[in-house]
């Protein structure tokens, strides 16, 4: 994980297009180093961010929090993150992953039993960032049946409005490893996480967590 973080960030950034279907400015990049593609990202810049009466601007800083929280938690779901300079200006950059598009939360949850307890790790990690926008498409499965989590921009409000798809699971008692993670956020929540956020949105993730 340590080799793709370095390599978001020192790579050359060589926009390939523009993502369909996104309502901010959100690019595929290829991330380039001595003039080879040694990967794709993900670049969202602060620059093409539409305006919400809901969310401070800067939700890249959010997408950042998010893979720092995940990490935190022991889940593994956020693709790698950072925030640095782009051709756009600050974004973040995500390492893209080589997906099935064809598949999605509810074609996970029917046809892969054995995935069950991954997406368990969704619904507690969208709970304690307060996902307002976990969409079917925001789960994506690659070639190895990894799970992978996209798309936190609009995370950790410190109003609780959890809109999530991932229901299936409700009222069933938390795995161990969910209550430890969850413990531990409990207890502090990351400096590194907390100095993206507001202090209210910050002190709004332990609560939850705390529940």
């Amino acid at each position: 994980m340590s080799d793709l973080l370095q390599l978001l960030g020192s790579a050359e950034i060589d926009i390939e297009g523009r993502m369909p279907w996104s309502s901010n400015a959100t690019f595929l990049v290829n991330l380039v180093v001595d003039g080879a593609v040694e990967g794709q990202g993900i670049y969202k810049p602060l620059r093409g961010e539409r305006p919400l009466w809901d969310f401070e601007p800067g939700l890249h800083r959010r997408e950042l929090a998010a893979y720092l929280l995940s990490e935190a938690m022991g889940l593994g779901i956020v693709p790698p993150t950072i925030i640095r300079e782009g051709p756009a200006g600050e974004g973040s950059v995500q390492w893209f992953v080589q997906a099935d598009h064809q598949q999605h939360y509810f074609t996970i949850y029917e046809s892969r039993a054995d995935l069950h307890d991954r997406l368990r790790d969704f619904a507690a990690f969208d709970f304690v960032a307060n996902n307002t926008d976990r969409k079917s498409g925001h789960v994506l499965i690659d070639g190895d049946d990894g799970l992978w989590g996209i798309d936190h921009g609009l995370c950790f409000a410190a109003e609780f409005k959890l809109r999530t798809v991932v229901w299936e699971f409700g009222g069933e008692p938390l795995a161990d490893h969910l209550l430890q993670a969850a413990g531990r956020i409990a207890a502090s929540v990351p400096l590194e996480v907390a100095a993206l956020l507001n202090d209210e949105e910050a002190a709004a993730i332990q609560e939850r967590a705390q529940w």
